[in-house]
């Protein structure tokens, strides 16, 4: 059987062929090397924080400040500067001490007549002060009493229970290690290093010990942390990598943490915000069917196809992301790709305008502007993916959104649903300076207390709650023997807030 003959070259439609689809994959190539390009010296988010920009501020303002310092050596600049910022200046929290200093004149006695002078008024101004953070020592003292007439007799008070029986920490001192750890991101040798500029030399392994210690403690409130959000209607959730060190390979494996959010204020819910997050060895779909058994509700979800599988059994469904959608097309570049921006810019608009209200009212206004514009926008999808090359970014950007359409257009029909995932993603950044900072998790066990520690911290930042007090009362309760069946009281939500910031200058 004789074989098939080759194309010929010097068939004209052999050749429109063969020049298409070079074409095609030269495209192809072209945007893998824009989207490296941007990966590597450019921005990755399609707009920039506002982190970002107070980030490059900071040098020029302070250039500008010592100009000014530089300036106020006339006098009469000095005075009109200073009149200057009281006027434009807030006033100071109620809430902090004031410590008085009265400027006295040197002599009560009249420079013209020599009689005496008298008080008709002041002038009063504040500046903001700070005393570092001072390292003490608590005392504890015991008396032991007998009794005169019987001999056997010695009556003492009990020891006040402790974290660390014998230990040196208060509950205060082990929850400050905490916050400075998986909230402002201090690695514990960084911290060893600020005890020993006091004097006070504390090794990395001991503050390790105190971290794991509380983390063991505070096990019980995290998982009910998680019990109370498996128990809403809509949740959020993420996943991010947690670098975990492998000893018996002499390097590290990834890990994954999870997360799982709710936030019901956009349309009005009474639940308190919160995220808990939970620690996996792997990425594999029967972690967050495990960590979510017994949830029934919307999962606002990225594209991971670990969540599908929940899907599936029938009680949890899937509402995506439209920033996923959105970020795949900012990437490239052409008419249709900046034809779908526009469009999901629509979808946003109309989501600024009705956050805040009730779901019911959501729904309604979604139903009668966003659903013409999902109605428009799949079909042209379809028409443009057929128009394209299959290989290219953009018809995978295409294809990414059509086969989620339907979880993608579950906020038209349920006024709960909000438009991305955003929310849980900027719970997972605290996560990643961690990282960042840490490098990596010591063990599994290490990165499960860090899933505990970080659920409780970033929690107290969502409803409001100072982390540092919180977690020094609840190390404390729980020491002192606060029953498990009254865990509820120990959610951060059940605290009382802290004051809310003041403009100051």
């Amino acid at each position: 059987m004789a074989a098939p003959a080759s194309p010929s070259l010097d068939d004209p439609a052999t050749l429109k062929t063969l020049l298409a689809e070079e074409r095609a994959e030269n495209e192809r190539l072209r945007q893998i090397i824009k989207a490296l390009q941007r990966h590597r010296f450019g921005r990755r988010a399609e707009s920039l924080p506002e982190d970002q920009h107070l980030l490059g501020l900071e040098e020029a303002e302070q250039v500008e400040a010592a100009g000014h310092a530089a300036e106020e050596v006339v006098a009469t600049v000095r005075v009109e500067r200073a009149a200057r910022r009281r006027s434009n200046r807030g006033a100071l929290p109620a809430h902090l001490p004031r410590v008085e200093h009265v400027v006295e004149i040197e002599s009560l006695v009249c420079p013209c007549c020599s009689g005496g002078l008298h008080r008709i008024g002041e002038d009063v101004s504040e500046r903001l002060d700070i005393v570092p953070a001072q390292m003490r020592i608590l005392v504890v003292r015991r008396p032991r009493y007998a009794c005169r007439a019987c001999e056997d007799v010695v009556v003492q008070a009990p020891a006040p229970a402790r974290l660390i029986e014998g230990g040196l920490p208060t509950d205060a001192l082990v929850a400050q290690v905490l916050v400075s750890k998986y909230a402002d991101h201090l690695p514990l040798y960084r911290q060893a290093q600020i005890f020993a500029r006091q004097g006070v030399g504390l090794d990395r392994s001991t503050l390790a010990d105190w971290v794991g210690r509380a983390a063991f403690l505070l096990r019980p409130v995290h998982a009910r942390l998680l019990e109370r959000l498996k128990g809403s209607g809509k949740l959020f959730a993420d996943e991010t990598t947690a670098p975990v060190l492998d000893p018996g390979r002499g390097r590290t494996k990834t890990g994954q943490l999870f997360a799982y959010a709710r936030d019901d204020r956009p349309w009005g819910g009474t639940d308190p915000p919160s995220v808990a997050y939970v620690y996996a060895p792997d990425r594999t779909a029967r972690q967050p069917m495990a960590h979510l058994s017994g949830f029934r509700g919307v999962l606002q979800v990225d594209g991971y196809a670990g969540y599908k599988v929940l899907a599936r059994q029938g009680e949890v469904q899937l509402a995506f992301c439209w920033s996923h959608v959105r970020r795949g097309f900012y990437e490239l570049d052409g008419p249709i790709a900046a034809e779908v921006l526009a469009r999901i810019a629509g979808l946003y608009r109309i989501e600024a305008e009705i956050r805040g209200r009730p779901a019911e009212e959501r729904c309604a206004m979604r139903r009668a502007r966003s659903r013409p514009i999902l109605a428009a926008m799949e079909p042209w999808l379809q028409q443009r993916l057929g128009l394209i090359s299959q290989k290219s970014k953009l018809a995978e950007a295409i294809r990414y959104a059509l086969t989620r359409w339907a979880g993608l257009s579950l906020f038209l029909d349920d006024g709960r649903v909000e438009l991305d995932s955003n929310m849980v993603e900027r719970t997972i950044r605290p996560l990643a300076l961690t990282r960042k900072n840490a490098l990596f998790a010591g063990s599994d066990a290490g990165a499960g207390h860090w899933a505990v520690v970080a659920s409780l911290v970033e929690t107290c930042k969502l409803v409001g709650v100072e982390p540092r007090a919180y977690l020094a009362d609840v190390i404390t309760r729980i020491v002192e023997g606060h029953p498990n069946r009254r865990l509820d009281d120990l959610l951060p939500w059940a605290y009382p807030t802290t004051s809310p910031l003041r403009d100051v200058a």
